[in-house]
C-alpha cells in the first residue's frame, strides 16, 4: 500500500508531538511555579544547601521560579509560612514537632544538614573566669532569634545541666555582623550561633566554645542520637496540593546537598555571595571545612533522627505532649530518595 505525501507529512507531524510531548507533560507536572521560601540567616553556613540551589540555578532547573525570604532567625521564617506569606520553610527540624504539638500539620521533606551546627560560647570579655554551665546562671545569652533552633539547643544544654530557661535572659541578634558585634560590644554574655559568626568570634579569640553541634560525635554526645537539622518543610495541605512542587524542590536541595560534597571551599567560596564571607574568605573557607561533616550528603533524614528532636524538645519544654505526637507525619524520605535516583551523582 502506497503512503501519499500528505499522510506522510501527518506521520512526521505525530512523531514531532511525541519527541516535545515529554517537555510538555514536565511543565505541566508542576503544580505551583512560583513558590517562596522563608529563611532564618540565608548566609548561614546551615542553609548553605539552599543558597547553592538558588545561586546554581537547580530550582529553574526543575521548573520553579523560586523567592527566597531571609528573616532574622528561623522562627520568624516559621511564622511567615503559617501566617500565609510564604509557601516552604528553610528552617531546623525540630520545628515541625513543635507545630504538630500545637495542632499543626507540617513535615520536613528534604534535609540541608543531619547535624545542628549550632555552637555555644562565652564572651571572654565578660566571662572571663566561666568554669561550669552553672556559671550562665543570670547571665544574657544572644541567640538568633528567641524560639528558634539555637534557642532551643541552650535551653536543650541548660536543662543537661540543673538550669532552666528562665535562669538566663535570651536576647535575638540575628546571624551576621549584628551578633558579631552584640558580642564584641559586650551586650551579651553568651550566645549560641553557626558559622561564619562563630569561627569569626573564635578567630578573634572573642569567645570560648563550651558545646558544639558541628560534628556527628559531638551532636550524639549532646543530643544523644543524630539529631537532623536544616531542612525544607512546609504544611501537609501544601504537599497534597503541589506533589510534583514539592518533587521539584527536593531535587533541587538534594542536586545542590551533592555538589556541596564535591566542591572545594574555594570553589563554594567563589560561588556564594560575597556578604557571605563577612569580610575574610580565608575565615569563611575554614569554617566550611568545620562544618561539611554536618552538611547533608544526599538529603535524607536519620532513621533515629526524628526520635532524638522529640526527645531534646520534651527535655526543655515543660509539659509537651509527647504522648499526643506521632513522629511518623513530621517527615518523609519518599521525595529525596526520589531525587537521589534522579541525581545519583554531584
Amino acid at each position: 500500500m502506497s503512503i501519499s505525501r500528505r499522510d506522510l507529512l501527518k506521520l512526521a507531524g505525530v512523531a514531532g508531538a511525541v519527541t516535545v510531548a515529554p517537555g510538555i507533560v514536565r511543565a505541566q507536572e508542576i503544580e505551583k511555579k512560583d513558590v517562596s521560601i522563608a529563611v532564618g540567616g540565608q548566609a548561614l553556613i546551615y542553609y548553605l544547601p539552599l543558597s547553592i540551589a538558588n545561586i546554581n540555578g537547580y530550582f529553574k532547573d526543575e521548573g520553579l521560579d523560586a523567592k527566597i525570604i531571609d528573616f532574622a532567625g528561623g522562627s520568624k521564617a516559621l511564622q511567615a509560612v503559617v501566617g500565609g506569606s510564604a509557601d516552604v520553610v528553610s528552617g531546623a527540624f525540630e520545628h515541625t514537632i513543635s507545630l504538630q504539638s500545637k495542632g499543626q500539620a507540617y513535615r520536613a521533606f528534604a534535609q540541608q544538614g543531619h547535624a545542628p551546627m549550632i555552637v555555644l560560647v562565652v564572651s571572654n570579655k565578660t566571662m572571663a573566669d566561666y568554669k561550669t554551665p552553672a556559671d550562665l546562671k543570670g547571665k544574657k545569652i544572644g541567640v538568633t532569634a528567641p524560639g528558634s533552633s539555637t534557642n532551643m539547643m541552650v535551653s536543650f544544654f541548660l536543662a543537661q545541666h540543673g538550669l532552666k530557661p528562665s535562669d538566663v535572659s535570651f536576647i535575638g541578634v540575628g546571624a551576621g555582623a549584628g551578633a558579631i558585634t552584640a558580642m564584641r560590644t559586650g551586650q551579651i554574655d553568651a550566645m549560641a550561633n553557626l558559622d561564619p559568626v562563630i569561627s569569626t568570634l573564635v578567630k578573634e579569640d572573642a569567645v570560648k566554645v563550651i558545646a558544639d553541634t558541628r560534628t556527628l560525635k559531638d551532636t550524639k554526645q549532646i543530643f544523644g542520637g543524630n539529631m537532623p537539622s536544616g531542612c525544607l518543610y512546609t504544611s501537609q495541605e501544601f504537599i497534597d496540593k503541589n506533589p510534583n512542587t514539592t518533587q521539584a524542590l527536593a531535587n533541587a536541595i538534594v542536586r545542590a546537598d551533592k555538589w556541596i560534597q564535591a566542591a572545594s571551599p574555594d570553589d563554594i567560596a567563589k560561588v556564594v555571595p560575597k556578604g557571605y564571607l563577612l569580610g575574610d574568605p580565608d575565615l569563611y573557607k575554614l569554617a566550611l571545612q568545620g562544618n561539611k561533616e554536618a552538611l547533608s550528603p544526599d538529603g535524607m533524614v536519620p532513621e533515629d533522627g526524628p526520635q532524638t528532636a522529640l526527645n531534646a524538645l520534651a527535655a526543655f519544654i515543660a509539659d509537651f505532649p509527647t504522648d499526643k505526637i506521632d513522629i511518623s507525619k513530621v517527615w518523609t524520605n519518599d521525595f529525596v530518595i526520589k531525587a537521589n535516583k534522579k541525581y545519583p551523582n554531584a
